[in-house]
Protein backbone atom coordinates (compact mmCIF):
# COMPACT_ATOMS: atom_id res chain seq x y z
CA UNK A 1 0.00 0.00 0.00
CA UNK A 2 1.01 3.43 -1.16
CA UNK A 3 2.23 5.78 1.93
CA UNK A 4 3.57 8.67 0.86
CA UNK A 5 0.29 10.63 0.92
CA UNK A 6 0.19 13.08 4.13
CA UNK A 7 -2.61 11.35 6.46
CA UNK A 8 -6.06 13.68 7.45
CA UNK A 9 -7.08 14.44 10.88
CA UNK A 10 -10.08 13.04 12.06
CA UNK A 11 -12.78 15.37 13.88
CA UNK A 12 -13.47 18.80 14.25
CA UNK A 13 -9.71 20.79 14.64
CA UNK A 14 -9.95 24.49 14.55
CA UNK A 15 -6.03 24.22 14.21
CA UNK A 16 -6.18 22.69 10.87
CA UNK A 17 -5.22 24.60 7.95
CA UNK A 18 -7.17 26.01 5.16
CA UNK A 19 -4.73 23.79 2.80
CA UNK A 20 -6.15 20.87 4.73
CA UNK A 21 -9.60 21.72 5.10
CA UNK A 22 -10.42 22.25 0.86
CA UNK A 23 -10.71 19.03 -0.71
CA UNK A 24 -11.11 20.15 -4.88
CA UNK A 25 -13.53 17.84 -6.67
CA UNK A 26 -11.88 16.30 -10.15
CA UNK A 27 -15.06 16.15 -12.03
CA UNK A 28 -13.66 14.93 -15.66
CA UNK A 29 -13.38 11.88 -17.44
CA UNK A 30 -9.82 11.73 -18.31
CA UNK A 31 -6.81 11.20 -16.23
CA UNK A 32 -4.81 14.23 -18.33
CA UNK A 33 -7.71 16.51 -17.28
CA UNK A 34 -7.01 15.82 -13.93
CA UNK A 35 -3.40 16.14 -14.27
CA UNK A 36 -3.79 19.20 -15.84
CA UNK A 37 -5.72 20.66 -12.87
CA UNK A 38 -3.81 19.05 -10.07
CA UNK A 39 -1.02 21.10 -11.63
CA UNK A 40 -2.54 23.86 -11.98
CA UNK A 41 -3.25 23.76 -8.45
CA UNK A 42 0.64 23.24 -7.27
CA UNK A 43 0.95 23.09 -3.79
CA UNK A 44 -2.24 25.27 -2.98
CA UNK A 45 -4.38 22.07 -3.23
CA UNK A 46 -3.06 18.98 -1.16
CA UNK A 47 -6.45 16.82 -1.26
CA UNK A 48 -8.37 15.59 -4.23
CA UNK A 49 -11.76 14.02 -4.97
CA UNK A 50 -12.05 10.96 -7.44
CA UNK A 51 -15.79 10.33 -7.55
CA UNK A 52 -17.86 8.18 -9.93
CA UNK A 53 -17.16 9.99 -13.18
CA UNK A 54 -13.37 10.04 -13.26
CA UNK A 55 -12.91 6.18 -11.37
CA UNK A 56 -15.51 4.74 -14.53
CA UNK A 57 -13.52 6.28 -17.03
CA UNK A 58 -10.05 5.87 -15.83
CA UNK A 59 -10.09 3.54 -13.17
CA UNK A 60 -7.70 2.89 -10.02
CA UNK A 61 -4.98 3.59 -11.94
CA UNK A 62 -5.99 7.63 -11.75
CA UNK A 63 -6.07 7.31 -7.64
CA UNK A 64 -2.63 5.55 -7.71
CA UNK A 65 -1.06 8.14 -9.61
CA UNK A 66 -2.52 11.02 -7.18
CA UNK A 67 -1.73 8.93 -3.93
CA UNK A 68 2.31 8.05 -5.95
CA UNK A 69 2.44 12.08 -5.89
CA UNK A 70 2.03 12.95 -2.64
CA UNK A 71 -1.50 13.79 -2.71
CA UNK A 72 -4.63 12.81 -0.62
CA UNK A 73 -7.35 11.55 -2.46
CA UNK A 74 -10.88 10.92 -1.01
CA UNK A 75 -12.76 8.55 -3.33
CA UNK A 76 -16.68 8.99 -3.51
CA UNK A 77 -18.12 6.19 -4.92
CA UNK A 78 -21.25 5.73 -2.24
CA UNK A 79 -20.76 2.34 -1.64
CA UNK A 80 -24.63 0.94 -0.69
CA UNK A 81 -25.00 -2.91 -0.92
CA UNK A 82 -24.80 -6.12 1.27
CA UNK A 83 -22.47 -6.05 3.53
CA UNK A 84 -20.23 -8.38 2.34
CA UNK A 85 -19.72 -6.84 -0.73
CA UNK A 86 -19.16 -3.23 0.24
CA UNK A 87 -16.52 -4.80 3.10
CA UNK A 88 -14.68 -6.34 0.09
CA UNK A 89 -14.75 -2.82 -2.20
CA UNK A 90 -13.21 -1.25 1.31
CA UNK A 91 -10.90 -3.61 1.32
CA UNK A 92 -10.33 -2.83 -2.10
CA UNK A 93 -10.08 0.87 -1.75
CA UNK A 94 -7.78 0.75 1.92
CA UNK A 95 -5.13 -1.18 -0.65
CA UNK A 96 -4.87 2.28 -2.87
CA UNK A 97 -4.05 4.49 -0.20
CA UNK A 98 -6.90 6.84 0.28
CA UNK A 99 -7.59 8.81 2.95
CA UNK A 100 -11.43 8.89 2.59
CA UNK A 101 -13.83 7.08 0.99
CA UNK A 102 -18.14 7.11 1.27
CA UNK A 103 -20.53 4.98 1.96
CA UNK A 104 -24.49 5.51 2.19
CA UNK A 105 -25.89 5.97 5.27
CA UNK A 106 -28.89 4.02 4.06
CA UNK A 107 -27.28 0.70 3.75
CA UNK A 108 -27.58 0.42 6.97
CA UNK A 109 -26.13 -0.84 10.13
CA UNK A 110 -24.71 -3.74 9.87
CA UNK A 111 -23.80 -2.35 5.96
CA UNK A 112 -21.48 0.44 7.92
CA UNK A 113 -19.82 -1.69 10.68
CA UNK A 114 -18.37 -4.08 8.05
CA UNK A 115 -17.18 -1.02 5.93
CA UNK A 116 -15.23 0.14 8.97
CA UNK A 117 -13.66 -3.13 9.96
CA UNK A 118 -12.82 -3.54 6.49
CA UNK A 119 -10.97 -0.33 6.43
CA UNK A 120 -9.09 -1.33 9.56
CA UNK A 121 -5.93 -2.06 7.49
CA UNK A 122 -5.71 1.32 6.31
CA UNK A 123 -5.50 3.32 9.63
CA UNK A 124 -5.26 6.27 8.09
CA UNK A 125 -8.84 6.15 6.13
CA UNK A 126 -11.82 7.52 7.08
CA UNK A 127 -15.12 5.62 6.47
CA UNK A 128 -17.67 9.09 5.25
CA UNK A 129 -21.23 7.90 5.70
CA UNK A 130 -23.58 9.59 2.73
CA UNK A 131 -26.79 11.18 4.49
CA UNK A 132 -28.74 13.19 1.94
CA UNK A 133 -27.40 14.55 -0.95
CA UNK A 134 -27.62 18.23 -1.22
CA UNK A 135 -28.80 17.77 -4.36
CA UNK A 136 -32.11 16.92 -2.79
CA UNK A 137 -34.62 19.26 -0.71
CA UNK A 138 -37.39 18.31 1.52
CA UNK A 139 -39.98 17.56 -1.87
CA UNK A 140 -37.45 15.47 -2.99
CA UNK A 141 -37.36 12.96 -0.52
CA UNK A 142 -41.11 13.22 -0.06
CA UNK A 143 -41.21 11.84 -3.81
CA UNK A 144 -38.78 8.82 -2.92
CA UNK A 145 -40.67 7.64 0.30
CA UNK A 146 -38.40 9.44 2.61
CA UNK A 147 -41.05 11.50 5.54
CA UNK A 148 -40.06 14.35 6.81
CA UNK A 149 -37.73 17.38 6.17
CA UNK A 150 -34.00 16.65 5.20
CA UNK A 151 -32.66 17.34 8.34
CA UNK A 152 -34.56 15.25 10.24
CA UNK A 153 -33.28 12.17 7.67
CA UNK A 154 -29.84 13.68 7.57
CA UNK A 155 -29.71 13.70 11.20
CA UNK A 156 -31.04 10.08 11.54
CA UNK A 157 -28.77 8.95 9.65
CA UNK A 158 -25.73 10.10 10.64
CA UNK A 159 -26.74 8.98 14.25
CA UNK A 160 -26.83 5.48 13.00
CA UNK A 161 -23.46 5.66 11.12
CA UNK A 162 -21.39 7.19 14.01
CA UNK A 163 -22.79 4.65 16.44
CA UNK A 164 -21.87 1.55 13.65
CA UNK A 165 -17.82 3.38 13.86
CA UNK A 166 -18.29 5.74 11.12
CA UNK A 167 -15.32 8.41 11.43
CA UNK A 168 -16.84 11.33 9.63
CA UNK A 169 -20.44 12.36 7.95
CA UNK A 170 -20.87 13.85 4.44
CA UNK A 171 -24.01 16.40 5.25
CA UNK A 172 -24.55 19.95 4.25
CA UNK A 173 -23.82 23.31 5.67
CA UNK A 174 -27.44 23.68 6.95
CA UNK A 175 -27.50 20.52 9.23
CA UNK A 176 -23.36 20.65 10.11
CA UNK A 177 -24.71 22.87 13.33
CA UNK A 178 -27.16 20.18 14.69
CA UNK A 179 -24.65 17.12 13.74
CA UNK A 180 -21.76 18.74 15.62
CA UNK A 181 -24.07 19.24 18.54
CA UNK A 182 -25.48 15.82 18.82
CA UNK A 183 -21.87 13.90 17.72
CA UNK A 184 -19.41 16.13 19.20
CA UNK A 185 -15.74 16.92 17.77
CA UNK A 186 -14.99 12.85 17.55
CA UNK A 187 -16.79 12.97 13.96
CA UNK A 188 -15.66 14.83 11.11
CA UNK A 189 -18.19 16.40 9.26
CA UNK A 190 -17.30 17.15 5.49
CA UNK A 191 -19.44 19.44 3.65
CA UNK A 192 -20.23 19.43 -0.24
CA UNK A 193 -22.61 21.79 -2.73
CA UNK A 194 -19.81 24.99 -1.51
CA UNK A 195 -20.42 27.94 -3.59
CA UNK A 196 -18.56 30.98 -3.25
CA UNK A 197 -20.63 33.96 -3.22
CA UNK A 198 -22.22 34.40 -6.83
CA UNK A 199 -20.76 31.58 -8.36
CA UNK A 200 -23.66 29.15 -10.10
CA UNK A 201 -25.69 27.06 -8.37
CA UNK A 202 -25.71 24.24 -10.65
CA UNK A 203 -28.00 21.10 -9.92
CA UNK A 204 -27.23 21.65 -5.90
CA UNK A 205 -30.15 22.50 -3.49
CA UNK A 206 -29.05 23.09 0.14
CA UNK A 207 -25.46 24.82 -0.61
CA UNK A 208 -23.46 27.54 1.43
CA UNK A 209 -20.15 29.63 0.82
CA UNK A 210 -16.89 28.37 1.93
CA UNK A 211 -16.86 30.64 4.66
CA UNK A 212 -20.38 29.74 6.08
CA UNK A 213 -20.01 26.02 5.83
CA UNK A 214 -16.89 26.42 7.98
CA UNK A 215 -18.83 28.60 10.70
CA UNK A 216 -21.53 26.19 11.06
CA UNK A 217 -19.10 23.12 11.86
CA UNK A 218 -17.52 21.72 8.44
CA UNK A 219 -14.00 20.44 9.14
CA UNK A 220 -13.77 19.77 5.32
CA UNK A 221 -15.18 21.71 2.37
CA UNK A 222 -15.62 20.00 -1.41
CA UNK A 223 -15.35 22.01 -4.23
CA UNK A 224 -15.37 21.66 -7.47
CA UNK A 225 -16.60 23.60 -10.57
CA UNK A 226 -16.07 27.24 -8.93
CA UNK A 227 -12.57 25.78 -8.50
CA UNK A 228 -12.05 23.85 -11.56
CA UNK A 229 -14.05 25.68 -14.45
CA UNK A 230 -12.56 29.13 -13.70
CA UNK A 231 -10.28 30.90 -15.78
CA UNK A 232 -7.29 30.95 -13.15
CA UNK A 233 -8.21 27.68 -10.74
CA UNK A 234 -5.28 28.65 -8.55
CA UNK A 235 -6.52 32.57 -8.38
CA UNK A 236 -10.35 30.86 -7.39
CA UNK A 237 -8.62 28.46 -5.06
CA UNK A 238 -6.71 31.22 -3.47
CA UNK A 239 -10.00 33.36 -2.98
CA UNK A 240 -11.46 30.10 -0.96
CA UNK A 241 -8.63 29.34 1.06
CA UNK A 242 -9.05 33.09 2.01
CA UNK A 243 -12.31 32.80 3.13
CA UNK A 244 -11.72 29.59 5.03
CA UNK A 245 -8.72 31.03 6.92
CA UNK A 246 -11.13 33.61 8.02
CA UNK A 247 -13.77 31.77 9.15
CA UNK A 248 -11.44 29.33 11.08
Amino acid sequence: MTTSRASIPFGLNPSLAARDRLIVALDVSTAPAASAIVSRLGNSVSTYKVGMQLYTAQGPSVVRDLVGSGKSVFLDLKYHDIPNTVASAVREAAQLGVCMLTVHAAGGAKMLSAAVESASSNPNLMILAVTVLTSLGDNDLEQIGMRGKAEENVLRMAELAASSGCQGIVASAREAPILRSRLGSSVAIVTPGVRPAGAAIGDQARIATPADAIRAGADYIVVGRPITHAADPAQAAGQILGEITQAS
